[in-house]
């Protein structure tokens, strides 16, 4: 997995880096096929004066990209806030797979009706 950071407004620090990979590899083992994860923290200046940050991700699988974003007053919020967004996206992605699958191979036995029971009198 390729994981690249940028900071616009805000330095990259290493304890931001550890702490966005341990936070990333939830995501890593949710879907391994992973094969890149673009993370973008930038210093909002306007509309709030109190100088909110804000992470940009995305995630990247073959044939897919999963993005999400989070404002928050610290960096650790709101790439927490991130990370549950891109793990929720991945597991609606996985639900969705398998349900095409299903329908796909004609098993939709949820909605057949039961057969009439042997009732001899």
């Amino acid at each position: 997995m390729d994981l690249t950071y940028t900071g616009r407004g805000v330095p990259v620090t290493d304890d931001m880096r550890a702490f966005a990979l341990h936070k990333l590899a939830r995501l890593e083992r949710i879907e391994p096929r992973t094969t890149r994860i673009d993370l973008e923290v930038i210093a909002e200046h306007h509309p709030k004066p109190n100088g909110t940050k804000r992470v940009d991700a995305a995630l990247q699988i073959p044939r897919k990209t999963f993005r999400a974003h989070a404002e928050a007053s610290d960096v650790p919020t709101a790439l927490d806030a991130v990370v549950d967004k891109l793990e929720r996206q991945l597991r609606d992605h996985h639900g969705k797979k398998r349900t095409q699958k299903h329908k796909a191979d004609g098993i939709e036995s949820a909605h057949v009706s039961p057969a009439p029971a042997d009732t001899s009198e």
